[in-house]
C-alpha cells in the first residue's frame, strides 16, 4: 500500500507531453504489429524521467476533454480557428483523408490511456474544457503540497504563485525536456516585466492585450511585449485598464488611449478566453497518489511487450519504486 511522502503533486498536461514525444521521435518505431508506437514510447519515458527528477507524492495527467471550447470560440471566433483551417486544408490537399493523411496519433493515445491505467497513475478531464482548466482547477484548489505544472504551453505561466501556500511552479518543457525551466512569480516577472506580487494573473491580462498567434488572438493593434507589460504593471489587470481608457480623466497618452478603446470589445472577451477555469468540475480515473509499483504489474507487462515499450515501461516502474 503507498503513503503519501512530501513530495509534490505533478500536473501534466498530457496532450502538450505526448504530441512533442510525437514528433521528437521517428514513426519508424512501431510495435510487433506495424502500428506506430513513437508517442508512446516518448511519453512513458518523460512521465519516468518527471517522477525521478521531480519525485512527487502525487501524479495527474490532465486531458483536453475539448481543446476548442465552445465559450472560448463564442467570445474569440478566431481562437485556434487557423489549426482547424490548416487541418482542412491539409485534408482537402490529400484528397482522401483515411488513406492519405493517416492518424497515427490518436491510436497512440488510447495505448497510453492503457499504459497509465495499469501503471495506476490517474488522469483527470473536465467536460467541454480543456487540459489547461483542469491543470488551473488542480492548481488553484490545492492546498496540501507544492504544486508543480509540466507543460509546453506558456499561458499556464498565468498559475505561479507564491502565495497563499502552497506554492505553485510551472515546468516549461517547450524546448524538450533537457533543456526545461521551473517558472515561479520571480522568473516571470523577471522575463516578462510584469510585477512579481501579481506575476501569474500580470501574465494571461498581458498575453490578452499583445495576443497569441499560436492560439488565434490578434491582440490590441500597436500594443506589444512591452508596453502590454507596463500597462499591466501600471494598472493591475485588463478591466482597470479598459477603465482607465474609457475615463477622459484618467492620463493615459492619446495614443495608448485610441487603440484601447477601438480594441474594447476584443478586451472585454478575449479576458475570459486566456484565462484558465479555476472552478471546473473535474472528473478522476482514479486516486492520485502515486503509487510505488504499478497497480496491474501483469497488464502493464503485457502491454509494453505488445506495444514494443519494455525499455521505457521498466524505466517507469523503476522511477515508481523510488520516488
Amino acid at each position: 500500500m503507498s503513503t503519501p511522502a512530501a513530495g509534490p503533486l505533478l500536473l501534466l498536461d498530457g496532450a502538450s507531453l505526448w504530441f512533442r514525444a510525437f514528433y521528437a521521435i521517428p514513426e519508424k518505431i512501431t510495435a510487433p504489429d506495424g502500428r506506430p508506437v513513437n508517442a508512446l514510447r516518448g511519453f512513458t519515458d518523460m512521465v519516468a524521467a518527471l517522477v525521478k527528477q521531480h519525485s512527487p507524492s502525487r501524479l495527474v495527467v490532465c486531458l483536453d476533454l475539448d481543446w476548442r471550447p465552445k465559450f472560448r470560440v463564442e467570445l474569440i471566433p478566431s481562437y485556434k480557428a487557423h489549426r482547424v483551417a490548416a487541418e482542412v486544408s491539409a485534408l482537402a490537399a490529400a484528397g482522401s483523408v483515411a488513406e492519405e493523411v493517416p492518424d497515427t496519433l490518436t491510436p497512440q493515445v488510447e495505448m497510453i490511456m492503457e499504459v497509465l491505467a495499469a501503471a495506476g497513475i490517474a488522469t483527470a478531464g473536465a467536460e467541454g474544457l480543456e487540459a489547461d482548466d483542469v491543470i488551473g482547477t488542480l492548481a488553484t484548489v490545492e492546498r496540501d503540497t507544492e504544486v508543480i505544472v509540466v507543460s509546453g504551453d506558456r499561458d499556464l505561466l498565468q498559475l505561479v504563485r507564491d502565495t497563499p501556500t502552497p506554492p505553485v511552479r510551472v515546468f516549461y518543457v517547450g524546448r524538450g525536456l533537457a533543456k526545461a525551466e521551473l517558472w515561479g512569480p520571480a522568473e516571470v516577472s523577471a522575463k516578462y516585466g510584469v510585477p512579481e506580487a501579481i506575476a501569474g494573473p500580470a501574465y494571461a491580462d498581458m498575453a490578452a492585450l499583445r495576443g497569441d498567434a499560436s492560439d488565434g488572438l490578434p491582440g490590441v493593434a500597436g500594443i506589444g511585449d512591452k508596453s502590454a507589460a507596463q500597462l499591466i504593471t501600471r494598472f493591475g489587470s485588463v478591466e482597470a485598464l479598459r477603465a482607465a481608457a474609457a475615463d477622459p480623466d484618467s492620463d493615459l497618452a492619446k495614443g495608448v488611449r485610441a487603440k484601447l478603446v477601438a480594441a474594447d470589445d476584443y478586451l472585454r472577451a478575449a479576458a475570459p478566453v486566456v484565462r484558465v477555469v479555476r472552478d471546473a468540475t473535474v472528473e478522476f480515473s482514479g486516486p492520485d497518489l502515486l503509487p510505488y509499483t504499478p497497480a496491474d504489474p501483469e497488464a502493464l507487462q503485457a502491454l509494453a511487450v505488445a506495444y514494443n515499450a519494455e525499455s521505457p515501461v521498466k524505466r517507469l516502474i523503476s522511477a515508481l519504486a523510488k520516488h
